[in-house]
C-alpha cells in the first residue's frame, strides 16, 4: 500500500518487516547452533580470561575476578612474547609464504605440464592433505627425528645428519606444515586457473609477451579473488594448528617452537591455570579476528 504522497504506509511497511522476519525463519536453527556451540565458548573464554579459575583447588570452585591481571602478567613474562614472535614466524613462512606460493607454483605445473605427471603430482601432494592430522603428525616426526627417514636418506647420500627436531625445531614445524597443508592452496589455485580465459593469455603470446610477463601481468590479476581468499582461509587455519607442533616438538626445546595455541594448551591444562591460558587463547582469537578483517578488506579491494 502506498500513501498520497507516494511513500509505503504505515500498513505497508508493518507487512513487508513481517514478511522480512518470516524469510530469516529458515536460518533460525542454524544461528542458535552457532551462538550455543560457538559464541557461548568464545564469550566464556573471555570471561574466564578475567579471572583465577584452575582445574583444581579453591579457584576452580570459587575463582576471582582478576580484572587485567592476567593480561598484565602474559606481557611481563618473556614467554609470551616469544610465543607471539614464534606464531608470527610460523604462519608467515608456512602459510602466507609456503602454502601459498608452493600451492600456486604446482597449479601452475599441473595446469601447463604432462597430464601424467600432473595427475602424479597432485595425488601425492593430496595424500598428505586427506591424512588425519594425527598421522600427518607422526609421520613428520618419524621423518625428521634422530633415527627418522631424512638421517637415513642423508647417511645414505655421506652426509651427516643431525637431530632436526632439537637443533632447528621452527624450520621442522614450518617444513611439516608445508607439507601438510599445500595440496588445499593447490586446488584453489587449480580451480582458479581454470577459469583464466584461454583467448586472453593466446593474444598475450601473439603479441610477444613472455611467460613471466603472462603470469605477473594477466594471470595474476585474473585470481586476485582467489589469492585473497586462499590466504585468509590458510593463515586463520594456520593460527590454530597445534597438534602437528605438540606431536613433533612438544613446544620444545625451550620454548623454541612454543606458539600461542601450545601456550594456551600448556598454561591450561598442563599446568592447570585456566584462567592464564584462556587469556593467551583470547589474544589468539583476537589476532585471529584482525587476520579477518584485513582480508576481507582485501577480498574487498579484489572484486572492485
Amino acid at each position: 500500500m502506498v500513501s498520497p504522497e507516494g511513500r509505503p504506509s504505515l500498513e505497508g511497511r508493518r507487512k513487508g518487516g513481517i514478511r522480512g522476519r518470516l524469510r530469516l525463519l529458515p536460518v533460525l536453527p542454524s544461528v542458535l547452533l552457532l551462538a550455543l556451540f560457538l559464541l557461548a565458548p568464545v564469550a566464556w573464554s573471555f570471561y574466564a580470561s578475567f579471572t583465577d579459575v584452575a582445574l583444581s583447588g579453591k579457584a576452580a570452585r570459587e575463582p576471582s575476578w582478576l580484572g587485567l591481571g592476567n593480561y598484565a602478567r602474559m606481557f611481563s613474562e618473556p614467554g609470551f612474547p616469544l610465543a607471539l614472535w614464534l606464531t608470527v614466524v610460523f604462519v608467515g613462512a608456512s602459510a602466507i609464504v609456503g602454502q601459498n606460493v608452493l600451492g600456486l607454483a604446482l597449479a601452475l605445473l599441473m595446469a601447463r605440464g604432462n597430464r601424467l605427471l600432473s595427475r602424479m603430482v597432485g595425488i601425492a601432494v593430496v595424500a598428505a592433505w586427506v591424512l588425519p592430522e594425527i598421522v600427518a603428525a607422526f609421520a613428520a616426526y618419524a621423518y625428521f627425528s634422530r633415527d627418522g627417514t631424512l638421517n637415513q636418506l642423508l647417511g645414505v647420500a655421506g652426509v651427516q645428519g643431525a637431530d632436526w627436531l632439537y637443533s632447528f625445531p621452527m624450520a621442522a614445524v614450518v617444513l611439516a606444515n608445508i607439507w601438510r597443508g599445500t595440496a588445499f592452496s593447490m586446488l584453489v589455485y587449480r580451480a582458479a586457473l581454470a577459469d583464466v580465459p584461454g583467448d586472453i593469455l593466446e593474444a598475450a603470446l601473439v603479441d610477444g609477451a613472455g611467460g613471466r610477463q603472462r603470469l605477473l601481468l594477466i594471470t595474476l590479476p585474473m585470481i586476485r579473488n582467489s589469492i585473497a581468499g586462499n590466504l585468509m582461509l590458510i593463515t586463520l587455519q594456520t593460527l590454530a594448528v597445534f597438534t602437528l607442533i605438540w606431536v613433533m616438538t612438544t613446544g620444545g626445546p625451550a620454548g623454541a617452537s612454543t606458539t600461542l595455541p601450545v601456550l594456551a594448551y600448556q598454561e591450561a591444562f598442563k599446568f592447570g591455570d585456566i584462567g592464564y591460558g584462556t587469556a593467551v587463547a583470547s589474544v589468539l582469537i583476537v589476532i585471529g579476528m584482525v587476520f579477518g578483517v584485513f582480508y576481507v578488506r582485501l577480498l574487498g579491494e579484489a572484486k572492485r
